[in-house]
């Protein structure tokens, strides 16, 4: 095991952190919040001075094995989210460490789960950094290290393997650091350009950019008690189109830029999340038009709600627990099915439960012919049996996680609804969920040791499982 890596990556994760805490603190001059500048400048130092400490000596050896760089990916991500939540505890908009833990997870993770009952009361500085956790954590940031830190070889490939979402990751090009490059600059152009649009319509620069990081990571916190209800249709089309493009794997948009639509066109993935989103906003819009009276105003919130789920951003526009059953039984289902693998969404991801048919269909074939020879295949590929694997385990493990932690939070003794959409809430990234936990309430209901284990479904479900349970596992720190 190599620690001094370990040790050495984390520090830089710290020293990232400490320079992205410079955006809120420059919000706080610009609105004259001088006890938030205050708070931001003892986070930023304190970030700083462990960042430093862990990373002041390089490691003679900076190669890393798997097992590396699945515990840099996991214990990354935790030490982020506890520094992460120190200007919201030190400030005391937060008062309780683990809710503020909570919020700061629920913002790295992109879910958007929230226990502030008023959102609006908060400082500017505090929304802006809540936002922009979520963009951070979208891409991811050990992503951005892999594109700046000086690795051996390939070896910096286990990180981007161990933090990006889906069930293969695949280099764009040679070298990894330049596939880091290229999605992120994929991925702060479309910012941009979210963020302009957005400007270009009614709504003010702060807003802009706090929800346009919010829709980049597919995170969901926004600045107004209300969500997004109280914003132009303009606004909320923008932000509907958006979030169905930050859902989409980034390779697709690479494949673009080089010219080879075609390729793209004949994406699986692409063309099974293109037919779940409109099949389930023509299934809404039918089942809703009572409610909202006109087609336009029909579509318009059931796109952006489709948009919004299957993404696993939790963005909304109205109170969709007051819908149908059957509207809301189709949001739970894109609960589960997520985005695209390789996107900034989260959910179990579309690829996923392709392979998941296929392999179905599959066993009925072999049940019929057992001696015929059938292969699963992806994009006119074959689907190697390791990916497979992989998939059949993941969903195991899910569902035991699922299923343990609805037993711990109904503790609680909340109703059967509240307790199943929180955990499907948080474990895969949406935010808001229904009942008690629907879009117009927040998770402050919940006792410490649920929020816990809610803090622990969101870390699971943005890093997929495993690079978090091999903390657990002994077998890891044998030497």
């Amino acid at each position: 095991m190599n620690y001094k890596i370990i040790k050495h990556v984390i520090g830089w994760v710290l020293k990232i952190e400490s320079v992205c805490m410079l955006l809120p603190f420059l919000c706080a001059i610009i609105y004259g919040e001088k006890d938030m500048l205050f708070v931001y400048s003892i986070c930023m130092f304190i970030c700083a001075f462990f960042g430093f400490g862990l990373s002041f000596k390089a490691p003679e050896r900076k190669s890393m094995y798997a097992k590396e760089g699945f515990i840099i990916v996991a214990l990354s991500w935790i030490v982020m989210s506890i520094f992460g939540a120190l200007p919201f505890y030190i400030s005391k908009h937060i008062p309780s460490f683990v809710d503020a833990l909570f919020e700061t997870v629920s913002g790295f993770t992109t879910t958007g789960a929230s226990i502030l009952k008023d959102v609006e009361a908060l400082p500017k500085s505090h929304l802006l950094w809540r936002s922009f956790t979520h963009w951070l954590g979208g891409m991811g940031v050990l992503v951005f290290l892999v594109a700046i830190l000086p690795l051996s070889g390939g070896d910096n490939f286990y990180l981007m393997k161990a933090e990006s979402p889906g069930p293969s990751v695949s280099k764009l090009v040679p070298k990894v650091k330049s596939t880091a490059k290229i999605l992120y600059g994929i991925y702060i152009v479309m910012t941009i350009v979210q963020i302009v649009l957005l400007v270009l319509g009614d709504m003010n620069i702060f807003d802009s950019i706090t929800l346009s990081f919010g829709t980049a990571g597919t995170g969901g916190f926004s600045t107004r008690n209300s969500g997004i209800s109280e914003y132009s249709s303009y606004s909320q089309i923008v932000i509907t189109i958006f979030m169905l493009l930050f859902g989409v794997n980034f390779s697709l948009y690479y494949l673009v830029l080089l010219g080879k639509g075609n390729s793209v066109l004949k994406s699986d993935e692409l063309r099974a999340y293109t037919g779940i989103v409109l099949t389930a906003i023509i299934i809404i819009s039918i089942n809703c038009f009572g409610i909202f009276g006109t087609w336009f105003e029909s579509i318009k919130h059931s796109a952006f709600q489709v948009a919004s789920i299957i993404t696993t951003t939790g963005y909304s526009t109205c109170d969709f627990d007051l819908w149908p059953s059957l509207s809301k039984t189709v949001l739970v289902a894109l609960m589960f099915i997520g985005a695209c693998a390789g996107s900034t969404g989260g959910g179990i991801k579309v690829s996923r439960f392709i392979i998941l048919v296929k392999s179905i269909a599959k066993e009925i074939k072999i049940a019929a012919h057992p001696k015929a020879i059938h292969k699963i295949t992806m994009d006119q590929r074959p689907v190697e049996h390791e990916t497979v694997r992989a998939v059949n385990v993941f969903m195991a493990a899910y569902l035991i996680i699922f299923a343990f932690s609805i037993l711990i939070i109904s503790i609680d003794n909340f109703d059967f609804t509240t307790n199943f959409t929180a955990i499907a809430a948080t474990i895969n990234n949406i935010g808001p969920g229904l009942a008690k936990v629907g879009p117009v309430q927040n998770f402050s209901i919940f006792s410490p040791l649920s929020k816990i284990v809610l803090i622990f479904d969101m870390l699971v479900g943005r890093l997929e499982i495993f690079p978090l349970l091999i903390l657990f596992s002994p077998y890891t720190w044998k030497k």
